[in-house]
């Protein structure tokens, strides 16, 4: 059953997708220039495909309250939490890629969609200090929604490293059941993105635009605190290592991309919020990759992030300074790795 909802999603999302590209030569396409913003592609494309992710969620969303196995474990506030906050996340992206709204309007989106996820129980529980945790639960969605949103750089990125992530959701969420409501919802996501992947792959003929970035950026945030946030020993002390790891694991890629390039845009005195051929992608193109090859790179890279990650849960209950220092020096080396080819990248431009 769960195989056949995967396909026929994967199949509905490209037919959708291809709708939109049929009957819509103009609408949500992105200018070249728009407020200093610097496209990757010099080619303007209709960024329609983020309003297939919300179809499809929504689809996924309402098919699982059909199914008997389900329906018991269901509903929850946090499942209600993510609904909304997804939900909100995917009208802020649209806003944007209508109006061009104001990225301080924008803020003030991620951050009401942070507050939500804090009002239904969805809070990172990192210190016995109530409002410190909410206070880094907001920092964290907003970080998140403004990284993948940043990440959105070149044909087929972003909707390949979400599907890793997602693929680490659906690891920590199948736990050896799957007649999860989490689970189905995943399963459909990552069905969309597949689908979307047809028409976006390089080179690409549509964009996810905001309303897909943001979009994602509010359901994955969300779905990492729920999932990847919750491993902290109760009786330990106050600051835990080994909680952090985990979802720094996971979001790896996207977070030493909009590391690098605040540091950059940093050094050279520029707003970190005004885009630019400044990313990692980028540059691993400057060094002759094309930009299919950049993708599955990274891609590769997330997805064995994901499987270190997925062997921290394994390991979780035996846990010592031995993992801690593997796992933290892996992303030191991904890290630094990532900066040496950054740099020699700029001699190439």
């Amino acid at each position: 059953m769960y195989v056949v909802f995967f396909f026929l999603m994967v199949l509905l999302a490209i037919v959708i997708n291809g709708l939109f590209l049929k009957f819509s030569s103009t609408l949500g396409n992105r200018e070249l220039q728009r407020a200093g913003l610097e496209r990757w592609s010099r080619t303007s494309k209709p960024s329609l495909g983020g309003i297939s992710f919300y179809i499809l969620f929504l689809l996924s969303v309402s098919v699982f309250q059909l199914i008997p196995d389900i329906q018991t474990t269901a509903i929850d506030k946090q499942l209600i939490g993510l609904i909304i906050g997804s939900t909100l996340g995917f009208f802020i992206g649209l806003a944007d890629d209508a109006y061009n709204t104001n990225p301080f309007l924008k803020f003030l989106g991620q951050f009401l969609c942070a507050n939500v996820f804090v009002a239904t129980g969805t809070v990172i529980e990192i210190s016995p200090f109530i409002y410190f945790n909410y206070v880094f639960t907001i920092f964290w969605v907003v970080g998140i929604m403004n990284s993948i949103n940043m990440l959105d750089n070149m044909d087929g990125i972003t909707a390949s490293i979400s599907i890793t992530i997602l693929i680490a959701a659906l690891l920590f969420t199948y736990q050896g059941n799957i007649e999860n409501a989490y689970f189905f919802i995943i399963l459909g996501v990552i069905a969309a993105l597949f689908g979307f992947l047809r028409h976006n792959w390089y080179p690409s003929k549509m964009y996810m635009g905001d309303t897909g970035s943001q979009f994602l950026g509010a359901f994955l945030s969300g779905l990492s605190i729920i999932l990847f946030w919750k491993y902290r020993d109760p009786s330990g002390p106050w600051f835990q290592v080994k909680q952090m790891i985990l979802p720094l694991t996971v979001f790896s890629i996207p977070a030493i991309d909009t590391l690098t390039v605040i540091i950059a845009r940093a050094k050279r005195g520029q707003s970190p919020f005004v885009g630019g051929r400044d990313h990692t992608t980028h540059h691993l193109a400057y060094l002759g990759l094309r930009d299919d090859k950049v993708v599955i790179l990274l891609s590769f890279i997330s997805l064995v992030s994901v499987l270190i990650a997925y062997s921290f849960q394994y390991f979780y209950n035996s846990w010592n300074w031995i993992y801690t220092f593997i796992v933290s020096t892996y992303l030191l080396v991904l890290f630094v790795v990532i900066q040496f080819y950054y740099k020699r990248a700029t001699l190439n431009k």
